[in-house]
């Protein structure tokens, strides 16, 4: 099957929020609110963009998302590539399609010159540890 990962636009803003509420859905949370999904919309494509997010598209359909920012590591002296969030729908897990968005934002974080990678991972959800210690994560406690 067909996998590709393009960066969000507000063409596909709707399939991003999709995205986000089936997350939301996925960890029992409550789905954002019409204010905060227009905040998302401002801070994705205003005119200094807090976050960039990427969609996993398997033949065509947006069945993932990544999140990612930079903060900064003052005892590296470098930023650090943070991802927020990376979310598959579950009928699309075996695809790599969360492969290739989190080597998506790895390679932002190479190119950015960063010190390290960094994300959470909520200690129930079993499936995104094993993802994560797949790629040689180290857990921080």
């Amino acid at each position: 099957m067909s996998v590709d990962i393009v960066e969000l636009t507000p063409e596909r803003f709707d399939d991003f929020i999709r995205l986000v509420f089936a997350l939301a859905e996925y960890e029992h949370l409550d789905r954002p609110t019409p204010d905060a999904v227009e905040r998302l919309r401002a801070d994705a494509f205003g005119a200094t963009p807090r976050y960039q997010a990427f969609l996993g598209m398997l033949e065509g359909e947006a069945v993932g998302y990544a999140i990612t920012l930079q903060t900064y590591s003052s005892f590296l002296a470098r930023p650090t590539q943070y991802l927020e969030d990376l979310f598959v729908l579950e009928h699309a897990r075996t695809h790599g399609v969360g492969g290739r968005l989190f080597d998506r934002v790895l390679d932002l974080a190479k190119a950015g010159g960063c010190g390290r990678m960094e994300w959470q991972v909520l200690d129930w959800n079993m499936l995104a540890r094993d993802f994560y210690a797949r790629r040689k994560a180290e857990f921080m406690k």
